[in-house]
């Protein structure tokens, strides 16, 4: 595979940004290796500007659940476009946007639109606080809420890809405000509430964390967690940034039947463009500005461009039963890759729901953060070598999900079977020891 003109531009972005990146993982330096530039990406294909092409599993970590460039979203934003960029004002279109967020999660009786998934959790942990009037968040280790200050705290995502969890720049009386639990261990919770009597607002999680490699809820892990967050005057929030719209079109508070406080979306609720939401109960979400207290405010919140592509989207996910056509391609992967890699089930985890999934490279299965961290970050560099080679684009990172999309074809799922297990055979045939 020809990457020159990849390597020129990266030597040159390095000389402009930090890293050469506009967010760490894309840097490759977990896996040790250059990263591609991308020029263009349609349906399930990423192209980079060497014209190499390349079956995708990171649709932009999630959104592009339609694939990449639906024709019906291009125009919608196109349309958006010829109208105007930015008006200062609220539209028709956020509006709509905000019934049809209301239609498929009936937790949240009312929404605010903000820019980013950072964005909609700062403000929902903000809101927490104003509502409850106290000051301390469980969260749990190895969720990835965004980068906001009080977040990075034994977080995941890039933070833990690029071995920084607990990132510098963050104020000690942050820190201590922010209490970290094990997920899928409701034990590690009651012991924070009990040595924090009336003193945390809310807990929030990923209900499906999907920032340290997919690991999934034990049954009854969640209902716990609401009941005993209640019990002790906290609100629930979850954080359905990945998970929304995709696990189901409730996303997985939706698959689950569970109904949380504050829900947090993004992504996808733009069709892949900057956007974010959050939303919840109508006697919390009143303390929001301008009926309550809780100031939250943005001059680019609700843009037409970034709310007529989520319109589209969210549309066509529903028109195309896009989530079922999505978690039919991914369970033909999955179905794949377990029979041809039974033989390695002392190796490696394939954990999965719906149509995300992670292969981790540590058997005997991955549960939370601690059984994570034992994977072999070393196998997976050289299998993300060899499976970029082979032409498919997986995020750069042992601690994120592959996404598939409703535009994965057979013919491209049986070419990752083959191109994974012949990566993942050829590793431990030349390793027998390990």
């Amino acid at each position: 595979m020809k990457l020159d003109k990849s390597l020129d531009a990266v030597k040159h972005a390095e000389s402009l940004m930090p890293g050469g990146v506009n967010s760490p993982v894309r840097a490759f330096k977990s896996v040790g290796l250059s990263p591609i530039i991308v020029k263009k990406a349609k349906d399930d294909k990423i192209y980079d500007i060497d014209g190499n092409e390349y079956i995708d599993y990171v649709m932009s970590y999630g959104p592009m659940l339609l694939g990449h460039a639906d024709e019906r979203v291009v125009k919608s934003v196109w349309s958006a476009a010829s109208e105007g960029f930015s008006f200062g004002a609220t539209t028709e279109a956020e509006i709509e946007l905000a019934g049809l967020i209301n239609k498929h999660f009936p937790s949240i009786e009312s929404v605010r639109l903000v820019n980013s998934g950072t964005e909609a959790v700062m403000s929902a942990l903000r809101l927490a606080r104003g509502f409850t009037g106290r000051s301390k968040i469980i969260k749990f280790e190895g969720c990835y809420h965004g980068h906001s200050d009080s977040m990075l705290v034994k977080a995941g995502s890039g933070a833990l890809t690029t071995s920084v969890p607990s990132s510098a720049g963050i104020t000690e009386s942050l820190s201590k405000d922010t209490l970290v639990a094990v997920y899928n261990d409701i034990s590690s919770v009651k012991e924070l509430f009990s040595a924090n009597k009336k003193e945390i607002a809310a807990v929030i999680i990923e209900p499906v964390a999907a920032n340290m490699g997919v690991v999934l809820p034990k049954e009854g892990f969640l209902n716990e967690l609401i009941n005993l967050a209640h019990d002790n005057g906290s609100l629930i929030i979850f954080d359905e940034v990945i998970t929304g719209f995709r696990l189901s079109n409730g996303g997985a508070q939706g698959l689950f039947g569970l109904k949380p406080d504050i829900t947090c979306l993004g992504k996808i609720i733009g069709g892949g463009l900057p956007i974010g939401a959050f939303g919840g109960r109508k006697d919390i979400m009143k303390f929001l500005s301008p009926l309550g207290p809780v100031y939250q405010a943005g001059t680019l919140s609700g843009n037409p461009i970034c709310v007529a592509a989520g319109i589209a989207t969210l549309k066509a996910i529903e028109s195309d039963d896009a989530v079922s056509k999505a978690n039919s391609s991914a369970n033909y992967l999955i179905d794949g890759l377990k029979n041809e890699l039974k033989n390695f089930n002392d190796k490696i985890t394939v954990n999965s729901i719906s149509s995300i999934l992670t292969i981790f490279f540590k058997g005997g299965g991955v549960l939370n953060f601690n059984d994570v961290m034992k994977s072999d970050t070393n196998r997976f560099k050289d299998f993300f070598s060899s499976v970029l080679n082979g032409g498919l684009f997986i995020a750069p990172s042992q601690y994120e999900a592959m996404f598939v999309s409703s535009k994965h074809t057979k013919s491209d799922l049986d070419k990752t079977v083959a191109i994974i297990s012949e990566a993942i055979k050829k590793y431990f045939s030349n390793y027998k020891n390990l």
